[in-house]
């Protein structure tokens, strides 16, 4: 009798856990996107390379792309980076990055020359914040060979202060991931810069000519296996317009050994003091811990985000933090090459994290995945994930079908319950046409309330895709202006609750791939028509609350005044 009973139990348990899996596996998605750069008048090529092929890895990894507000006006702008090719261009017609000035309906203004923001070369990252304190948002883009330092002068210019703010202005390193930080948390922001690796067109290998230089028995260019890796640095601000390198003071340079791509902060074990993570190709990724006496120490074997659960290195390109099951500690998406899953980290609360990829139902391979970002796109409370992709070897698609060069986004949908569903083939032509892409940012480029996606693309024009939500749910948008912490308030993390319901975000200075999203933190809401709390951990560790907040509009709190018109 007691065996009949608890068989009883278990299939009852069993019934009730399948259907509220089958009940979330039919969750609604009522999200399409729509490419509208065209219209929009985002229409430069982004050259980066050759088309058909690729001979050198330098023509390979292509650039970053932000939204930012560059001249305060509450509307996001953005910004494009650009590369070249190794056979150059005529004077006056090479590439260049493009600002384009949001006009507030729909459309955009190509202002790069009168913003003094025109340059060529291999751009790589972009980093966005107030370095100097002076409410304008500065630019640090990283590149093959020289990186550069614009500070934004508040009247619509920016200026090239590189040289004068001590960075390097001589010699030839591979920048890649860049991100502001104010990791001594004294209100200035200082500056991470990785380094991809040593190279050198005159003495790299061309395709066939190496152990690393073959993709599925096909000739392709070399590396980065088998070239020589590079060290990342560290820059203190100091104050008065100059950095100072403290790579090696600080213990960032010791970390050696690794292919570093994009950076990323966040406060992964919530002591207050903002870490660096950064993706890795080919290697074992970097976690960076701050011991809160301006150094760092390597954690990444003992966090768990070194490797995969089977204990191997993975081609780390891009990332992305965010909460995604909204138990209050921040998780890490990751992005590889093909024939790998991408990595989803969820953070234990113990300064640990486990590989949670195959559990959350991720099992796409097929793509080389870039630019990703945690977005709650249908405003349901829960952070979906958009992933831009496109392989690096444009000569293999002919040989093999299964490995396309132009790919469409992966659009996956946030369960609620742990796990993602992919719904790409029902989010419109703006995710399933193929393009090659890397970097992609995340913001509300129109102020409707919903998330947009702005994509990088291998020798054609960028996507904008605009969000075509059918939906009411709801909406809160938390713009943070920082005084004792540093202005543009980067590492402070915001708490929203809702009775029991706890939805966490930190603010970031780099993310998905080399890229920069809005920085006004985007909440979705559900029914809910008001918030309890707004609870904000400034980047210096104090804590400020604003309560009783309705909903669907975009707010602005400073630091000890609450939230200003």
């Amino acid at each position: 009798m007691k065996k009949t009973y608890f068989l009883f139990l278990l299939l009852l348990i069993c019934a009730v856990f399948s259907a509220a899996r089958n009940n979330n596996e039919n969750r609604p998605f009522p999200v399409t996107f729509t490419d509208i750069a065209a219209r929009a008048g985002l229409r430069e090529t982004i050259v980066y390379g050759g088309i058909d092929s690729k001979k050198y890895i330098i023509e390979t990894n292509g650039c970053g792309v932000a939204f930012f507000d560059f001249d305060n006006d509450g509307w996001v702008d953005v910004f494009v980076m650009n590369g070249t090719r190794l056979e150059g261009f005529q004077k006056g017609q090479e590439p260049t990055n493009h600002l384009y000035k949001n006009n507030r309906n729909g459309t955009f203004t190509d202002i790069t020359e009168k913003a003094n923001l025109r340059r060529t070369g291999w751009a790589s990252g972009i980093t966005v914040g107030d370095y100097d304190n002076d409410g304008f948002e500065d630019l640090f883009l990283t590149y093959y060979g020289q990186n550069v330092l614009y500070r934004n002068k508040g009247n619509g210019t920016f200026e090239d202060v590189t040289k004068q703010s001590g960075f390097p202005a001589s010699g030839t390193r591979w920048g890649s991931g860049a991100t502001f930080i104010d990791f001594d948390r004294d209100g200035k922001l200082d500056l991470f810069v990785a380094n991809y690796l040593k190279f050198d067109v005159a003495t790299a290998p061309e395709p066939g000519k190496g152990g690393n230089c073959f993709w599925k028995g096909i000739p392709v260019n070399c590396g980065p296996k088998g070239l020589p890796t590079d060290t990342n640095l560290l820059y203190r601000n100091n104050g008065n317009g100059t950095f100072t390198d403290v790579s090696e003071k600080s213990g960032i340079s010791k970390v050696t050994g690794r292919y570093s791509m994009t950076a990323i902060v966040t406060d992964f074990n919530n002591d207050g003091w903002t870490d660096i993570y950064v993706a890795c190709d080919s290697t074992s990724s970097t976690m960076y811990r701050n011991n809160k006496d301006g150094t760092f120490s390597d954690v990444s074997l003992e966090s768990g985000t070194a490797y995969n659960e089977d204990g191997n290195a993975q081609a780390g390109m891009g990332v992305t933090i965010g909460d995604y099951d909204n138990d209050g500690f921040p998780d890490i998406f990751k992005t590889h090459f093909a024939d790998d899953l991408p990595i989803l980290y969820k953070n234990s609360g113990k300064e640990f994290f486990d590989d949670a990829s195959r559990m959350a139902g991720f099992d796409h391979t097929r793509y080389v995945q870039w630019g990703t970002g945690f977005a709650d796109f249908d405003n349901d409370g829960w952070q979906d994930i958009l992933t831009v992709t496109g392989n690096v070897y444009p000569e293999v698609e002919k040989f093999f079908k299964e490995y396309p060069h132009r790919s469409p986004r992966l659009l996956y949908q946030n369960l609620g319950n742990g796990r993602f569903k992919d719904v790409s083939a029902i989010a419109g032509a703006g995710i399933t046409e193929p393009r090659s892409s890397r970097g992609s940012a995340y913001g509300d480029f129109d102020n409707d309330g919903d998330i947009d996606v702005l994509v990088m693309n291998m020798n054609e024009p960028p996507l904008l895709l605009q969000n075509n939500l059918k939906s009411e749910n709801g909406w809160l948008k938390v713009k943070l202006t920082g005084t004792k912490s540093n202005r543009s308030a980067v590492g402070s993390r915001v708490t929203v609750k809702i009775g029991e319901k706890v939805q966490m975000q930190e603010l970031t200075a780099q993310t998905s791939y080399y890229s920069y999203n809005d920085p006004r933190l985007h909440f979705g809401l559900g029914n809910e028509k008001k918030i309890d709390s707004i609870e904000i951990r400034w980047a210096n560790g104090q804590i400020e609350t604003v309560k009783n907040v309705s909903a669907n509009q975009i707010v602005t709190i400073k630091e000890g005044s609450g939230i200003i018109k």
